[in-house]
């Protein structure tokens, strides 16, 4: 499914809706969406006359951080899981394992900060530890 409308939905149901003993992974694409964090301002975050015209969804999802801009030309993850229990993987370490992939893919990624992945010093994903979505563009 490209629909962000859709995709969004199916996150948000899995996060709140589902099993919590449960882990989730989905890998998804949206077809031209702006997707907004869970505080921002769409007013200020998009030009409303240029996404009319140009048929690009705009989209608010459940976690925080800044809007991104979503196409065919990039991979979204969803790895939703509860951490922070006795024995559970904490944050950082979900992330070392999606680092650990795209460098079985060839791609040179660092972790900055406490939540960004780098690559030749450009932030290629951003995640937010509330049911962690990121976005990889392969660019």
């Amino acid at each position: 499914e490209l629909d962000a409308y859709w995709n969004l939905a199916a996150e948000e149901y899995l996060f709140s809706g589902m099993d919590p003993a449960e882990e989730y992974f989905r890998l998804w694409q949206n077809r031209n969406a702006v997707i907004v964090g869970k505080h921002q301002n769409t007013i200020e975050e998009v030009n409303a006359d240029y996404v009319r015209a140009h048929d690009i969804q705009v989209v608010r999802r459940i976690t925080g951080g800044g809007a991104v801009y979503h196409d065919l030309g990039n991979v979204n993850f969803s790895w939703i899981r509860t951490i922070g229990q006795p024995g559970r993987m904490g944050y950082q370490a979900l992330l070392e394992i999606v680092m650990d992939f795209l460098r079985e893919l060839g791609v040179a990624v660092q972790l900055a900060g406490r939540s960004d992945v780098m690559v030749n010093g450009r932030k290629i994903s951003g995640n937010a530890p509330r049911g962690f979505t990121a976005t990889y563009s392969g660019d």
